[in-house]
């Protein structure tokens, strides 16, 4: 047991009491968030922002360039996200329902150009020596086609988070951020119990989007 505490705690052996506080509440922020967003409620947003804003300081301090950038999308996405939920359109607000076409050729877009930058960065940052490296451009792309889809209420954002929360679930522990670890253990649970709820919810009230 004492082997496992050894393992999670130790890459916090050399971070500040302030850095690991900012942690904790990123992820509070971030779980809740999400929470509310499998309830379809716009509180997943504000409290998302806060999450990201302060994942932005955490992330560039521990040099995770690809996560920042995950990050500053999220914030901008969010904002994005806040506006299209709140938005009425012919009467009505925004409302569940599945991918198009149009969607889905969007999204592979999204993934591909996002893959693609953060590839570029790294290169360019001179970062590019990691394993980690490369598999935060699969996780990357994921999150950004994910929380494009989330704006704009498809059914299939959380299948995409589902996937990113399995990679990264390990991908953290191994970066030394292991409460962000356990943060995309819960999350991958509440995506599950999300793309249940929003799926119910659709078939029972179906929508064209």
């Amino acid at each position: 047991m004492s082997q496992i505490f050894d393992y999670f705690l130790a890459p916090y052996e050399g971070a500040t009491v302030l850095n690991i506080t900012l942690e904790i509440i990123a992820v509070i922020f971030g779980v809740v968030g999400v929470w509310f967003g499998k309830r379809e409620n716009i509180l997943v947003y504000p409290l998302g922002i806060i999450s990201t804003v302060i994942f932005v300081y955490i992330c560039y301090i521990f040099e995770l360039f690809g996560d920042v950038i995950i990050n500053i999308y999220y914030t901008i996405m969010s904002i994005y996200g806040w506006y299209t939920w709140l938005k009425i359109k012919n009467g009505t607000p925004l409302a569940i329902s599945r991918m198009s076409k149009k969607d889905i050729g969007k999204a592979i877009i999204i993934f591909t150009s996002t893959a693609l930058l953060v590839i570029a960065i790294y290169i360019y940052e001179n970062k590019f020596d990691k394993w980690t490296d490369y598999v935060d451009t699969i996780t990357t792309g994921l999150c950004f086609a994910a929380m494009w889809l989330m704006a704009n209420k498809k059914l299939e954002h959380w299948s995409l988070w589902i996937i990113a929360n399995i990679i990264s679930i390990p991908l953290y522990f191994v970066k030394g951020l292991g409460f962000t670890g356990i943060q995309f253990l819960i999350l991958l649970i509440i995506a599950i119990q999300g793309h249940i709820a929003w799926k119910k919810h659709l078939d029972n009230s179906p929508v064209i989007a």
